[in-house]
């Protein structure tokens, strides 16, 4: 269950968490055309709070509505400044952050026409996505049964609501199946991505990691990349196979709702020891340190404030 906070940011107003509501017959409601952001804010090691690279998930925001067709009636500035009175007002030194464009109720049919662009932004507290024991112990996964986004099907570059439909039969397939996630392959049969997060496969010590083209380029992605190189760590962004996953060293999974979760088993094939590796235990711990104010190389991937 989400943990309510006081306040959500609509069209520019604070409004309280249970007065937030919609009409029944939102355009977005029953067509899937909105975008949306993940985002986390965390407490930092000298009393500080920072979000995580805020500047660059709000520039996607936008440019994911301008993808569909969609006018965002906010700068990317204005939607920064939003998000961080929500937090302040909530009182959140952790949260994780939904920012929301949608589009509202009149016409009803598959043309918006000229509908209104709603915009939310809602905090609120929220632990590890897959669990604390994931972080460490790592997750079982599966090859879903459902492929992912072709490029010229949805738009894969942008964050948007209906693309999340094959997102959740994937899931619900995985936890039915037993497993805590699904990974799903692309429509030439090569591996994509999760249900909500990049894969990453870890062999001789090189990082590995699909191609960009199909997928949607994480921030976390790019943020581990960055760090890895600068680690020392060779990273190459190429194809992989299915069968490349179950001979890896390593897999693990990177988003800003799993941060970096270690993959213990895909397909019930065991990879490494069963437990998260050591490439990425290190990518982890430095990740953390990164996001928590402790790596000062980093300052500028974080937007500070005070609760």
């Amino acid at each position: 269950m989400v943990q309510k906070s006081e306040t959500i940011w609509f069209d520019g107003k604070q409004v309280p968490w249970d007065e937030a509501n919609v009409h029944v017959l939102t355009h977005t409601l029953h067509y899937g055309a909105g975008v949306f952001e993940g985002i986390r804010a965390y407490e930092c090691a000298d009393g500080s709070s920072e979000v995580f690279r805020l500047e660059e998930h709000m520039g996607r925001l936008v440019n994911s509505a301008k993808i569909l067709g969609i006018k965002v009636p906010y700068t990317a500035e204005e939607l920064t400044e939003a998000a961080i009175e929500t937090l302040k007002l909530n009182k959140l030194a952790g949260a994780y952050i939904r920012p929301l464009v949608f589009i509202g109720e009149g016409a009803m049919g598959v043309h918006p026409g000229d509908n209104p662009i709603r915009t939310i932004i809602a905090t609120w507290p929220w632990g590890a996505y897959l669990g604390e024991d994931a972080l460490e112990k790592g997750i079982d996964i599966k090859t879903s049964t459902f492929n992912r986004h072709h490029v010229n099907v949805m738009m894969t570059k942008s964050k948007a609501c209906g693309n999340y439909v094959n997102s959740v039969l994937a899931k619900t397939e995985a936890v039915a199946d037993g497993y805590h996630e699904a990974v799903l392959l692309d429509t030439t049969g090569h591996v994509s991505e999760g249900t909500g997060e990049n894969i990453f496969i870890v062999v001789n010590d090189v990082i590995y990691t699909p191609c960009v083209d199909g997928v949607l380029g994480g921030l976390t992605r790019d943020s581990i990349l960055s760090m890895a190189n600068d680690l020392g760590y060779e990273t190459r962004e190429e194809p992989l196979t299915r069968d490349m996953l179950y001979i890896a060293d390593e897999v693990f999974f990177t988003g800003t709702a799993a941060e970096l979760t270690p993959v213990s088993s895909v397909d019930r094939r065991q990879i490494g020891n069963g437990l998260a590796g050591p490439v990425a235990k290190l990518l982890q711990s430095e990740y953390f340190k990164v996001v928590k104010g402790e790596n000062p190389d980093y300052e500028h991937w974080l937007h500070r404030y005070q609760v």
